[in-house]
């Protein structure tokens, strides 16, 4: 199975994560968003499986820092232009492993998924 980790290489959870991967001897990919962005297709389809709530981090910085204008209102239209805009705007780690989106780093959650 291949597995890809989408987020950015400074924070914390990504780090909690990722170090959790490598413990467990779980090969995977790692996806910068900052670096490359994320594809429009990737995250509509996210959406469509998992919920733009789920995906939209209201408590990360760049969500934080918006006027308060783009921050009302928020659909699944707005969600994803914001998300495609700012790409850490989307909660982090991402986990595609095989048909699977595992969205956060909970250690119970990676063992009993991917362990």
């Amino acid at each position: 199975m291949t597995i890809t980790m989408y987020g950015i290489p400074n924070c914390d959870t990504i780090k909690k994560a990722r170090v959790w991967l490598d413990g467990h001897k779980v090969g995977y990919a790692f996806h910068d968003y900052r670096a490359s962005g994320i594809e429009p297709d990737r995250l509509q389809g996210w959406i469509e499986k998992l919920g733009w709530e789920v995906l939209l981090n209201k408590a990360s910085t760049t969500f934080r820092e918006l006027p308060d204008d783009k921050k009302q209102g928020i659909d699944a239209k707005k969600a994803k232009a914001l998300m495609l805009a700012s790409p850490t705007m989307i909660k982090r780690p991402v986990l595609e492993a095989g048909d699977r989106l595992l969205v956060g780093f909970k250690p119970d959650i990676y063992e009993r998924e991917l362990g």
